[in-house]
């Protein structure tokens, strides 16, 4: 083996992997903590044998709960920057994982091409940009590290194995199928060790059930007849889906799933094998190292199929990146040996530059739908520590709420227990002022309901007022806002045909608070709680009739 320092597809690599972290923290700098990490966040702050076990969407994630708790208490909530820094190193190890894996089957250079796409691996941007995803990520890099070590057929090797798949295991779901993936490579090893090594899968396998007896158990499952029947269908279409995203022809976000280009690709890719090993003189041998590979990508996706639910079907962001690792780990064992010349390595390595392109323009936009969900999460968050003298602790921040689903793992009560033990993430009211538009306008939302604003509407006349009032004509010539104080304020509206009542208060260019339309005649007692912000509420009457607003005193 060359030395790295003269073997450029080492040097290539290093300097692809520093890049790649450069690159992952430039993307997501700025940005705060994500939908499910909000739950590791608020619900598991404490070291205890519930908070790390507690199953989450059904998986053992004891490995990640232990590392949020660790940043936690190292680092606090005021910043995610920890997070996505130990999101950026996961990234690179596996990449420099599966780099040593596939260069012992097919070269350093092509092994250089395929870890270079998953460094750049756009339809994945899930996984590449939200930390919390390290629950599939920690499988794969624990994975690869244990078929490593099996290769060495040694007894420190099995160890090392069997601590690594014990890790995959405790990080999520995905860690089961390489169980089964050393279950395989044990077999195909020497008979005479089947029994000694049969620790590395058993042990996992049997925490794995203590587990499960203790609270798995009683997690939510959404294991259907109808999925089990589905689910060869399911599975090309994973595996057409990784090869799309393999070749930079995934559609762009929210473009609608089209996996056309996936099909044909699967179809030419079985083709040419089936050729290979048919026509090839001498007839290539299948390398034993491609069966455990594909038992565990089989488990991967069955295991998926049976649990399909919306949001988890075949070209799901998150679901591409295992897929596409899996399908080049499978192509380096069926092409194991094959030694390209010059011009084909010259021709492959303008395809990798061709498809990391694409699949760096989808990375960008997935960086624009976080960076727009981080911003809403900052600003939510915000409003609720401004409402936390008033909110209910059960007070969810649901998507009507918060305009986000990033939070619907957020409850007040629970909130603002965590950031007075561990800092705030959100914005000062400062920068709050200074968010962009959509975002002081879901704080407006939040807070009308969170305080919240109440109003009363009385049958009444237009009568001489007295105190603070502002006199609103009718006929479209509105006084555009009136601000309003604490406590009880009064509108009045003339006889006549009913008014539109609307407020704002973070927001500058809308009134996003609706209230409910009084009708002529009528007197409105608009509830305004005292909170901790001094920014005033602003009222926009539109009537046909004149209204009198009057601020509480």
């Amino acid at each position: 083996m060359e030395r790295p320092l003269r073997n450029p597809p080492v040097l290539i690599l290093v300097a692809a992997l520093a890049l790649a972290v450069a690159g992952t923290l430039a993307l997501t700098w700025g940005m705060t903590f994500f939908q499910d990490t909000w739950a590791f966040l608020i619900n598991r702050r404490e070291f205890t044998a519930d908070d790390i076990l507690e199953p989450h969407s059904e998986h053992l994630v004891a490995f990640p709960a232990l590392l949020e708790m660790l940043l936690i208490r190292i680092f606090g909530m005021s910043n995610a920057l920890p997070e996505y820094v130990l999101l950026a190193l996961f990234l690179a190890t596996t990449a420099g994982l599966l780099f040593v894996y596939l260069r012992r089957r097919v070269g350093d250079w092509l092994a250089l091409f395929a870890t270079l796409i998953v460094l750049t691996l756009g339809p994945a941007w899930e996984v590449l940009l939200w930390p919390f995803e390290i629950t599939f990520i920690a499988p794969i890099l624990f994975g690869l590290a244990m078929l490593l070590a099996l290769e060495r057929g040694d007894r420190r090797g099995d160890l090392v194995a069997c601590v690594c798949l014990t890790l995959a295991v405790a990080s999520s779901g995905l860690g089961i199928c390489f169980i089964a993936a050393a279950f395989v490579a044990i077999l195909l090893g020497p008979r005479d060790r089947w029994l000694p090594r049969a620790y590395v899968f058993a042990v996992p396998l049997l925490l794995y059930g203590l587990w499960w007896l203790g609270w798995g158990r009683d997690a939510e499952s959404s294991i259907t007849l109808h999925n089990v029947f589905a689910s060869p269908r399911f599975v090309a279409d994973s595996l057409a889906w990784a090869m799309q995203s393999m070749l930079g022809l995934a559609p762009a976000p929210g473009s609608g799933p089209d996996v056309s280009w996936g099909r044909a690709l699967l179809v030419g890719a079985v083709l040419l094998l089936v050729y290979r090993f048919s026509q090839a003189r001498p007839r290539p041998v299948i390398d034993p190292g491609l069966w455990p590979v594909a038992t565990a990508a089989l488990a991967n996706w069955f295991l998926t199929a049976f649990n399909a639910i919306p949001g988890r079907d075949p070209s799901s962001s998150r679901y591409q990146y295992a897929g596409v690792i899996f399908v080049l780990m499978i192509l380096a064992n069926l092409l194991k040996g094959v030694s390209p010349g010059r011009k084909a390595l010259a021709a492959l390595g303008v395809l990798t530059a061709l498809v990391m392109g694409p699949n760096l323009v989808l990375l960008e936009k997935g960086e624009d739908v976080l960076e727009a969900q981080s911003i809403l999460t900052q600003a939510d968050t915000a409003g609720l520590e401004i409402a936390a003298r008033r909110v209910d602790p059960g007070f969810q921040l649901t998507l009507p709420v918060a305009g986000t689903p990033s939070l619907v793992n957020v409850y007040a009560g629970e909130y603002l227990e965590a950031i007075e033990e561990h800092g705030s993430p959100a914005y000062s009211e400062a920068e709050l002022l200074e968010a962009p538009e959509f975002a002081r306008r879901q704080v407006d939302i939040l807070l009308s309901q969170a305080l919240p604003l109440s109003t009363e509407i009385r049958p009444g006349r237009l009568a001489g007022g007295t105190g603070e009032c502002v006199e609103v004509p009718g006929g479209g010539e509105a006084v555009p806002e009136v601000p309003l104080s604490p406590g009880l304020n009064r509108i009045e509206i003339a006889p006549g045909p009913p008014a539109e009542l609307s407020l704002r208060r973070f927001a500058t260019e809308e009134f996003p608070v609706p209230t409910n339309a009084p009708p002529g005649g009528s007197v409105v007692l608009l509830r305004v709680p005292r909170d901790a912000s001094d920014q005033p509420w602003h009222l926009h009457v539109q009537a046909e009739q004149p209204a009198r607003v009057c601020a509480a005193a």
